[in-house]
């Protein structure tokens, strides 16, 4: 008597295709829902991440023998005096540089198109209509949209307090986090441990090298760009400052962006800024970033172009700020896993000509 037997394999297979296909269907309200999760969660996540990023600072501090509650005093303080400092006084400058910057760029657009009979007019015309419509939405937020002016800065100064009151909480108890992350991955797994220490370890370098890195571009640039008499120095320095935040590209946008704004000024002003250009990357790379990076967080430049470029793609800007870090945490995971992995792919190759 033959007996129907049910064929598992084919029945799984079919249960898979179904769960695929009604997560796709779905796809809307998971989508939403990671959404909304995401937004709720993204405050407290800034917050951590700048207390992660400011830890060492306190750490270093309290080592010295300053008080815990008086290192945090200064580095909170010190972190918003620098914020409320560049908003009173370089943000205006660099408004009024930035509309002189935007003009130099539309009349540099407007001489190549009449000197090399090349049609920038498109170009142009983008630029243009981007830039009024910025103008006249700041002046409908000013003039005839009050309450929805105090609605949004309502709504970012919640944010900000909300980052705020989180940063110096999760600062606070930072060492007790790092404690008991510390003590749960020691008892569950040593191996796990270890790499996560190396992880930490390879993001407290980078932290602190980029740190460095901003502060010493934003005041190299903006002497430089001063002493040559560039008119938009104090924009160029912010510019080259908040560079460092797109690897390698960041530094030749603010030089690009200075040399066009310099060609329209003057030819003397446009070579003294080419000449910034070349000696300044020649520095930057060779002398500046080795020096402050040292022997860590050593990242090949195709890399480092392939994860930007990878990172634009799947995530746009914030896919291209994280992705030199994002770069250093598989680096850093390859190598410490490189010899597992060769054990694995011996042990296959000695399977094989067992069998």
């Amino acid at each position: 008597m033959t007996k129907n037997r049910i064929d598992f394999k084919l029945v799984n297979i079919v249960l898979f295709v179904l769960a695929v296909y009604l997560v796709y269907q779905a796809r809307d309200f998971w989508l939403g829902t990671i959404s909304v999760i995401f937004k709720i969660l993204l405050p407290f996540l800034i917050a951590f991440v700048l207390a992660y990023a400011f830890y060492p600072i306190v750490k270093k501090l309290t080592d010295k023998g300053v008080p815990k509650a008086l290192a945090m005093l200064l580095v909170v303080g010190g972190a918003i005096g620098v914020i409320v400092l560049i908003l009173a006084l370089i943000t205006p400058t660099i408004m009024s540089q930035l509309t002189s910057l935007f003009n130099g760029i539309i009349s540099f657009l407007k001489e190549l198109s009449s000197d090399y009979n090349i049609d920038f007019k498109d170009i142009q015309n983008t630029l243009a209509t981007s830039f009024n419509s910025t103008l006249e939405k700041l002046g409908t937020y000013i003039s005839n949209g009050a309450l929805s002016f105090i609605g949004v800065s309502i709504d970012y100064i919640s944010k900000i307090f909300i980052i705020l009151a989180s940063f110096i909480y999760f600062l606070a108890d930072m060492d007790k986090i790092r404690n008991f992350v510390k003590e749960y991955l020691s008892h569950k797994s040593k191996k796990l441990y270890k790499y996560v220490a190396t992880i930490d370890d390879e993001m407290r370098k980078y932290i602190v090298g980029f740190m460095k890195i901003v502060v010493i571009s934003f005041f190299e640039y903006t002497i430089t760009y001063t002493l040559i008499g560039h008119p938009n120095a104090l924009m160029l320095g912010t510019l080259a400052a908040l560079g460092n935040l797109i690897p390698y590209f960041g530094g030749i946008i603010t030089n690009v962006v200075a040399a066009i704004t310099a060609f329209v000024i003057s030819p003397a002003l446009f070579i003294k800024t080419c000449i910034v250009f070349i000696v300044f990357s020649a520095v930057d790379g060779y002398i500046i970033n080795p020096f402050v990076y040292g022997n860590s967080n050593q990242v090949h430049p195709l890399v480092v172009i392939i994860s930007v470029f990878a990172g634009g793609i799947l995530f746009g800007v914030l896919g291209i700020v994280i992705s030199l870090p994002v770069a250093i945490i598989v680096i850093a995971t390859f190598k410490y896993f490189k010899q597992d992995i060769m054990n694995i792919n011996k042990k296959r190759k000695r399977y094989k000509v067992i069998r």
